[in-house]
């Protein structure tokens, strides 16, 4: 499987303001033009949260452990429409209830990022989609500590994971 690199997204302002659109391979291309993703953190009742797999065929940072649920926000797309169809195409999640806590601009060699950020808690099935992930499981505070820095988790992952939650 691959990545759809004429996949249109919107160009946002900081404020998340649409002000264009541009393919995916534009956007993922090192021009840096700011296109909103959104990221669901998945907890569960001890505290544990789900991270994913990113399958080795991904464009940016393939095999590594990353947020529970990332995903772009499709043109004409809110954030909150977006972030149910990619908690339920990534985790087949469809109950769950969604607290916002922030939004930033992530920025790397190839993109820059306006990232909505979310959690929640949830004790139910998780079944990771064979067809977008390579798998995934529930991690301890200790276990994340102990990653960070040693090019397991995603730098985005990382950085976002100490801003929010540690």
């Amino acid at each position: 499987m691959k990545d759809n690199s004429l996949e249109k997204f919107p160009i946002v302002d900081e404020e998340g303001h649409v002000i264009g659109s541009a393919t995916r391979g534009e956007c993922h291309s090192g021009k840096k033009l700011l296109h909103p993703v959104v990221h669901l953190h998945v907890f569960n009742s001890k505290g544990e949260v789900y991270l994913q797999r990113r399958p080795d065929w991904k464009d940016i940072q393939p095999g590594k452990w990353d947020t529970s649920v990332g995903g772009h926000i499709d043109y004409g797309e809110e954030p909150e429409q977006a972030l149910v169809r990619e908690v339920h195409e990534e985790l087949g999640i469809t109950e769950f209830t969604p607290e916002r806590v922030g939004k930033y601009v992530f920025e790397s060699k190839r993109e820059k990022e306006l990232v909505y950020v979310h959690r929640t808690t949830y004790d139910g099935p998780v079944t990771p989609s064979a067809e977008e992930l390579d798998g995934g499981r529930f991690w301890t505070l200790d276990e994340i500590r102990e990653a960070i820095g040693k090019e397991v988790l995603t730098p985005n992952f990382e950085s976002e994971f100490q801003k929010f939650f540690l």
